[in-house]
């Protein structure tokens, strides 16, 4: 970034000039191409995941992690999760490739210290821990904390499979933007649903399928619910950015302040505790967690992590080949739109914009239910019929073709889950 660059991203900005840059950065419309994967682990002890990994051992693994010759970008999460962040790819064998390069090493590396990657949504074991003090952390905790304990949750227990596509084209159409978001938000809850792998907190049953969607649905609705569906993306999405509260106000020194009931847009229009930069709004947007986050593409971020060294493949293959495979992506379309009574945002009578995702109730029920739910088995079956049949078109190698396959038989063929093995296990049914 030149100086001139830093210079103007810290210029105070008006509510029009707010408005103008969400819209042009947030839906970068275009040919769809390029694809990518943000992957979540829990790190554990490989002898006993139960016990707590001491925090110099797990500080010296990280650094040796960092110092890796890896194509993704490496992160920690504050609860010490490890994050790897793909580079935007051509093709699924790409990012496949790419990805799957980085984890051998990265696990590799781990083993040394006796770590190994667990792919959950939820931390099965442990309470929240946050590993990370910064200030951006101390400040999110102070604010979450304010409504119960889910943030502290979502902050150090939780993990996922992210995976990002394109936004899609400016015309209407089959491929077009408002398409493909509306595409996103009707899929996530049979993504939910299919890959749910979390039914477990510290060592407990908890009721859920999915307890990391349980604890995403918990967090107040200002920060992680969709925008409602029938409206149209760039401007409901820029409301949804203005008018949600302000998380934390950055300060060179000392703790960051933590305002109560401050939206963006009131700071803009009140200019205290100073006046806002773009800066301010472009972190005030990586504090929004809605489970389909405009960021110039669309990350999807309602998949658990999954389980094994090739796991987290099944869901970016079927992702990426409902997206942006056209026959399957139509396909997929007709199979969800049933499921739009379910979840779509409606007005009741009293002119209120009712709960979206994934606070309504069909996403409840998917991260409860998982694909035991009769609906969401069913729309699942179309969606990885559709997606199975386009892996071959979008180039998926082999291996990956029989891993979606063998998920499909195992899984959604049954009405079950990744969740429901761990069940059975709890309750005897297998060794």
């Amino acid at each position: 970034m030149t100086e001139a660059d830093c210079t103007h991203r810290h210029q105070r900005v008006s509510e029009s000039e707010v408005e103008a840059l969400i819209h042009g950065i947030c839906f970068k419309t275009g040919p769809p191409r390029a694809l990518g994967v943000e992957l979540e682990w829990l790190v554990h002890e490989l002898r006993e995941p139960r016990l707590p990994v001491p925090r110099d051992r797990r500080a010296a693994a990280y650094a040796a992690v960092r110092a890796l010759p890896l194509s993704s970008a490496v992160t920690v999460e504050p609860g010490g999760q490890l994050e790897l962040s793909s580079l935007p790819a051509d093709s699924p064998a790409q990012c496949l490739a790419a990805v799957q390069a980085d984890l051998d090493l990265v696990r590799a590396e781990l083993r040394g210290f006796g770590l190994g990657l667990t792919g959950a949504g939820q931390d099965p074991w442990h309470p929240p821990h946050r590993l990370l003090r910064e200030p951006r952390y101390d400040a999110m905790e102070t604010y979450l904390d304010r409504t119960g304990p889910a943030g502290r949750a979502m902050m150090c227990s939780t993990a996922s499979v992210q995976v990002c596509v394109d936004a899609g084209y400016e015309e209407p159409g089959p491929r077009g933007h408002a398409r493909r978001w509306r595409l996103a938000h009707l899929l996530g809850a049979v993504l939910v649903a299919a890959f749910a792998n979390s039914p477990l907190d510290t060592g407990r049953l908890t009721g859920w399928r999915s307890t990391r969607q349980a604890v995403w649905a918990a967090i107040e609705p200002g920060r992680s619910a969709a925008p409602p569906l029938d409206a149209e993306p760039r401007s409901a999405w820029t409301r949804q950015v203005l008018d949600s509260p302000v998380m934390c106000v950055r300060t060179p020194e000392g703790p960051w302040a933590v305002p109560r009931g401050l939206t963006f847009r009131d700071w803009l229009r009140g200019g205290l505790p100073r006046p806002p930069t773009r800066a301010d709004l472009d972190y005030h947007m990586t504090t929004l967690f809605p489970p389909v986050r405009p960021r110039g593409h669309l990350e999807l971020r309602m998949i658990d992590a999954q389980s094994g060294d090739d796991g987290w493949m099944v869901p970016l293959a079927v992702v990426d080949a409902l997206f942006d495979d056209p026959e399957a992506a139509e396909d997929a379309y007709r199979t969800v739109k049933p499921l739009a009574e379910r979840t779509l945002a409606a007005l009741d009578s009293g002119g209120t914009p009712a709960v979206t995702a994934p606070h309504d109730p069909l996403w409840l029920d998917a991260a409860r239910h998982g694909l035991a739910d009769p609906e969401l088995r069913e729309a699942a079956a179309g969606c990885f019929a559709a997606a199975l049949a386009a892996l071959p078109r979008r180039g998926v190698p082999t291996v990956v073709q029989d891993a979606v396959g063998a998920f499909t038989e195992r899984y959604v063929d049954r009405g079950r889950c990744p969740a429901d093995d761990l069940l059975d296990r709890v309750h005897g049914r297998q060794p």
